[in-house]
């Protein structure tokens, strides 16, 4: 069964079902410079930690759906759920429509897939973390960039 954010119940059966019959929790930090993170749930590592263009991101995710199968879950940062923008406002306006048809094109394509996943709302992620802070919580002490680091915040610790 494929546990999205849409149903009712879906996030508390998805979050119980990562702790249990994923292999790997996949999180991906829409936009330009997508951030990708794979979560080993078996030996509680990152096994990918990085920023890559969209395509790439995509060859990652349906690699391991092949390895995998079921046992993969992917979170997706949806930029259409977000509704703060903070200082320069106007700015990141400029791109937040580019964002927000990128979770568009992550929702359709892992329902294509059909990959277990969650569309997670930006203030429903611990997002944001300098690299020390980032290092400290989740032990991973290779360099960081904001895009992976809010990739990583997505799957650590499920």
């Amino acid at each position: 069964m494929i546990y999205r954010s849409k149903k009712k119940g879906g996030f508390d059966a998805m979050i119980r079902k990562a702790r249990t019959a994923y292999k790997y929790c996949i999180g991906i930090d829409t936009g330009t410079h997508t951030g990708v993170a794979v979560w080993n749930r078996e030996e509680r590592r990152f096994e990918i930690l990085a920023e890559m263009k969209i395509h790439k991101a995509m060859f990652i995710v349906s690699e391991y759906a092949k390895v995998a199968g079921d046992k993969v879950l992917v979170r997706v940062e949806d930029a259409r759920k977000r509704n703060k923008y903070g200082d320069r406002s106007e700015f990141k306006l400029q791109g937040a429509g580019s964002v927000k048809r990128d979770s568009t094109i992550w929702e359709d394509y892992l329902n294509d897939l059909k990959i277990d996943y969650n569309m997670v709302a930006p203030q429903n992620n611990h997002t944001k973390l300098d690299s020390e802070t980032f290092a400290k919580l989740t032990g991973y002490s290779g360099r960081t960039n904001e895009h992976n680091r809010d990739a990583g915040m997505l799957v650590f610790g499920l």
